[in-house]
């Protein structure tokens, strides 16, 4: 900021900013002091809503490097020739916790990065593990009502947490993941990213390609213990988003090596397990993870609010080569997330220096709403137009996916060869050690044996037993230990 004498938001000079306007020594204060209205009405309206999910973050910009020539499968411009680099911000959060929650729980974490790419921002919207607890996002309100406080005891209950997941058997896979040593991640630094959902690539050629993507930290994977976690979360809440601000600061730049699943469009129909479905992993052995870049982050926002609050992303934002699945929960998101932006920042959220493209400029015919700058002046807003405005390239971003015979409906995700809702779930129990067994079956016991009614007990503890029995049988005996 440059330096002068303090101002009022319209730009004149402040005489007092210490005491406010009277009618005389001791009277009351009067209307016409307007720096005093200006201030206190400013400082009414500093919040905008918060998040519903994903309120609490961390946010920071750095780079993404190319580092393997995938142009066979994608004409990304952004991927187009090795070594180079783009521009990103990425922001953390937890997913669960309002604004004010600590950092250090257990709770999935989004990880939300925006690639400002030649062709406009591209968006990728994932968390820090490959599955979810759903499958369709008309599930997802009720599932996020079950995480959140009650609406009558204003808290959040163990009854309605384990009464959905219970009720939900495609939860197991993800809360086996959330229970398990991942959980609750040390830092922001030290957990690997996903992209989750399944996309599409789409080369030059036209030829289609369905892709997962794996961002490696480079820092190690870092864990903390729920009893560790209890005790940071009490001393500083504020323990991830501290860390990654100083290790930047420090000059210790977090990275992660990028690789990404790739499976030929053929591939989809007859894959053991439906390729876009949340719940489920591709395993390695079928589509190993191929490393094409390195994502860097080297420099801090200036400002918390106009930088990680007022930040945006959207699956929908995608660049040409690159674009969505049938994946039921990305198709729900593709609306969800921008409307709640157009909700809770404006709509003109998309404008902001954060949010804007930076290697571009975003042509609308878009004009007018909360905060609109005029940056169109007194161009046509329509389109065709022959005054020279922005016209459509004929292009499409995306490739179309046919194979979709069925009439209309509310139809089931489709079942393929080896899909069921536990047997993923019950391969990542089995690959576990003895030691990180036992901590995900105390953490798993810890939080049933909290529900009030056995039945729902007895229902979550039935979907484990039919991942494995083993599972099952430990996990039965913990909870009723408990319990008592």
């Amino acid at each position: 900021m440059t330096q002068g004498p303090l101002t009022t938001e319209a730009g004149a000079p402040v005489a007092d900013n210490q005491n406010s306007e009277t009618a005389g020594v001791g009277g009351p204060v009067l209307v016409q002091d307007q720096l005093l209205l200006e201030k206190l009405a400013h400082f009414n309206r500093e919040r905008i809503p918060e998040r519903v999910v994903h309120a609490r973050g961390a946010g920071a910009y750095g780079t993404f490097t190319v580092t393997a020539d995938v142009t066979p499968y994608t004409r990304a411009a952004f991927l187009s020739e090795i070594g180079k680099e783009t521009e990103v911000f990425l922001r953390f959060s937890t997913v669960a916790g309002n604004l004010g929650a600590a950092d250090a729980v257990r709770d999935p974490r989004g990880f939300a990065l925006k690639f400002y790419t030649e062709e406009g921002n591209y968006d990728l919207v994932g968390n820090n593990t490959p599955v979810f607890f759903i499958r369709d996002a008309i599930k997802f309100p009720d599932f996020i009502h079950t995480q959140k406080r009650d609406p009558y005891t204003g808290s959040t209950e163990a009854d309605n947490v384990w009464d959905f997941w219970s009720l939900s058997p495609e939860s197991t896979h993800q809360v086996t993941w959330l229970f398990g040593d991942r959980g609750i991640p040390a830092s922001y630094r030290h957990m690997d990213g996903f992209g989750s959902h399944t996309f599409q690539w789409n080369n030059e050629a036209g030829e289609v390609f369905w892709v997962k993507y794996h961002f490696k930290t480079d820092q190690g994977i870092k864990n903390l213990t729920a009893e560790e976690a209890a005790v940071l979360a009490g001393r500083d809440p504020d323990s991830h988003q501290r860390d990654l601000r100083e290790a930047i600061e420090r000059g210790e730049f977090p990275s992660w090596t990028v690789g990404v699943q790739i499976m030929p469009a053929a591939d989809a129909a007859t894959y053991r397990f439906n390729p876009f479905d949340l719940t489920k992993v591709w395993p390695h052995a079928d589509y190993p993870v191929i490393e094409i870049g390195k994502l860097e982050l080297n420099r801090n926002p200036q400002n918390v609010f106009a930088e990680v609050e007022q930040s945006i992303f959207s699956p929908s934002h995608f660049v040409p080569g690159i674009g969505p699945s049938p994946d039921k929960m990305l198709q729900g998101r593709l609306f969800a997330y921008g409307d709640a932006h157009r909700y809770r920042v404006g709509i003109n959220a998309d404008h902001l220096p954060v949010n804007r493209p930076h290697a571009t400029e975003a042509r609308t015919h878009s004009r007018d709403g909360h905060l609109y700058d005029g940056r169109h002046g007194g161009a046509k807003n329509y389109e065709p137009n022959s005054f020279g405005g922005p016209q459509q390239t004929g292009r499409a971003l995306w490739a179309s996916y046919d194979g979709f015979t069925a009439g209309t409906g509310d139809h089931p995700t489709p079942r393929h060869a080896e899909d069921d809702d536990f047997v993923q779930a019950g391969n990542l129990y089995r690959l576990m050690t003895e030691e990180e067994k036992e901590r995900l079956i105390g953490n798993l016991a810890g939080a049933i044996s909290q529900v009030s009614r056995e039945d729902i007990a007895e229902r979550a503890i039935g979907n484990f037993a039919a991942a494995d029995a083993d599972f099952g049988k430990r996990l039965e005996a913990a909870v009723r230990a408990l319990r008592g």
